[in-house]
């Protein structure tokens, strides 16, 4: 058995084991993107784990380094569906042009693209189809799940409350299908996406937005097709488009250095950080007071947050702080307290927030505590609204033969309990709060924001908005991504040049405290329920656009 382990440890390359790679002159960066990418490196204990998974403050810093390098001569990109919204997807395909910009070329080798693949494809000088592959490129598509009908029939009600006609975050639970508000707001969405997406594959094949169009009608093809179509140079294997690339540098072979060792060479290398540091604090996941660690999409832990937050707020070598959002929202309590957090912070630091894919609901809550508040114009945020619900499983319980029974002391004692429906009397009360808690936002916002309530209101009602429009309608300050919030950081605290140090800070220590929340939770399920009501500003359940 023991023999076992040391033979299955053997195998591994262990995360703290990597080295920078030697780069020679002439070299190709190859950066093959695919699996999720995300705002928080994982945190993983040495010897028990490996792995690698991008972060796109990583990719930013890659690409950035290899624009400067003098070494690095081209990139051979190799996207493959990486799991990213489009406001990440923006910022690494900037990063690409920009890597363009320092005169040097880039081949993009497809083999079955999406429409992202192929959105960040089009960033590239030469674009190549692989033998057999097809171009799965045909369009933009959003699709909501509703599953009312399904918790009708298993005897569930849906009961929930909600302030702000755009507040659909419960809809998948209490409706059937979609609203006209919603529709209004999708529509929207999607017209936005597939207009910046048209215009950024025009723009880099050469062709009008009107040509694209009538391309992407035709779609998907097979790559043959796609050459045919110009929406692709050629068809080769990934060796002869290589050996081209090589032949275009004028060498026997490409030189090759891959992009994930290559992010181990220090930043410094190319960019003075003398003068000071700036923190990338990220926030990413789910807003809830009991974060479920290791399980499921990722959650953010206000307890955590707020050590972090007070680590950086004492330390004296940290002149300004980054804030890195990515989240749709969750519990409105708890979302008061991390912004109460956040603005101890600005209150000593500059903070600059910078939103990822999306910044909404309680997110954005958040967020207002920032001197700047800076997004990708695909950034999705606002969302100012609250909504109140619980699951009421009295049906369920009959139609299963469980005899729920409840004594109580107090009116509303059992406003809250899964047994019992929410009373015309309940509601009432829970409308009352709710107005509270959205006025509450409300007032937030426009303090935050130099505005008045009256102003913000109607730019409130639950509404989901883009980056751009968000700038448009002054909820936001500035539009860009990780490296104007840094410009943006920089400048308020004066430094020139800068070193960038990321918390929460990804490690065995971090690996352990959360498998030791996951385990104070699960000794905790007897006694508590984990899907208590309360009162939440978040998203729908599920907002994506392909």
């Amino acid at each position: 058995m023991a023999a076992c382990i040391l033979a299955a440890l053997a195998v591994r390359v262990p995360f703290w084991s990597e080295r920078a790679p030697r780069v020679r002159d002439g070299s190709t960066l190859v950066l093959r993107l695919s699996g999720p990418i995300a705002e928080r490196a994982p945190s993983r204990i040495p010897l028990l784990e490996s792995g690698s998974a991008w972060t796109t403050l990583e990719l930013w810093e890659v690409l950035r380094k290899a624009a400067k390098d003098k070494r690095i001569a081209a990139l051979l990109f190799l996207p493959e569906q990486p799991g990213a919204g489009w406001a990440k997807l923006s910022e690494i395909r900037a990063g690409i042009v920009a890597f363009r910009a320092a005169g040097k070329p880039v081949t993009a080798y497809l083999r079955t693209p999406s429409a992202r693949d192929y959105y960040l494809a089009s960033a590239s000088s030469r674009i190549v189809a692989a033998h057999g592959g097809y171009f799965n490129v045909k369009g933009l598509r959003a699709e909501l799940l509703y599953a009312r009908g399904t918790l009708d029939k298993l005897g569930i009600a849906a009961e929930f409350e909600s302030l702000g006609r755009y507040k659909d975050g419960a809809d998948i639970l209490t409706r059937t299908e979609m609203s006209a508000t919603t529709r209004e707001v999708m529509n929207g969405l999607l017209d936005a996406r597939f207009e910046e997406w048209t215009g950024a594959i025009a723009a880099g094949r050469g062709k009008s937005k009107e040509e694209v169009r009538r391309l992407i009608d035709e779609g998907p093809f097979l790559a043959a097709d796609a050459v045919k179509a110009g929406l692709a140079d050629g068809v080769q294997f990934e060796s002869e488009a290589k050996a081209d690339l090589a032949r275009l540098l004028r060498q026997d072979a490409l030189r090759e250095v891959d992009a994930w060792s290559y992010r181990l060479i220090p930043a410094k290398e190319f960019f003075a950080e003398k003068d000071g540091r700036i923190a990338f604090l990220v926030a990413e996941g789910d807003i809830t007071s009991s974060p479920l660690p290791a399980m499921g999409g990722a959650q953010l832990d206000p307890e955590e947050f707020a050590r972090v937050v007070k680590e950086i707020r004492e330390d004296s070598s940290i002149q300004a702080v980054v804030l890195r959002m990515n989240s749709p929202g969750g519990d409105a309590t708890v979302s008061e307290q991390m912004l109460h957090e956040v603005k101890l912070l600005a209150a000593k630091k500059p903070v600059v927030v910078s939103m990822s894919d999306v910044a909404a609901s309680a997110g954005y809550q958040i967020a207002l505590g920032g001197h700047v508040l800076c997004a990708d114009p695909a950034t999705i945020t606002g969302s100012i609204g609250v909504f109140f619900g619980k699951l009421s499983l009295a049906g369920l319980y009959g139609k299963v033969g469980v005899n729920k029974q409840i004594l109580t002391r107090g009116r509303h004692a059992a406003i809250d309990s899964d047994a019992t429906p929410i009373s015309v009397e309940e509601r009432v009360k829970l409308r009352a709060m709710l107005e509270r808690f959205y006025a509450d936002f409300v007032t937030q916002v426009a303090a935050a924001r130099g505005r008045r309530a009256e102003e913000i209101e109607p730019l409130a009602q639950g509404r989901i908005w883009l980056g751009a429009e968000a700038k448009r309608n002054g909820l936001i300050d500035e539009l860009g991504g990780i490296g104007r919030a840094m410009e943006l950081a920089a400048a308020r605290a004066k430094l020139s040049a800068y070193q960038v140090v990321v918390y929460p800070k990804p490690g065995a220590v971090e690996a352990v405290r959360e498998r030791m929340r996951f385990l104070r939770w699960a000794a905790s399920l007897p006694l508590k329920s984990e899907t208590a009501p309360g009162f939440w500003s978040r998203l729908p359940f599920e907002v994506s656009v392909d």
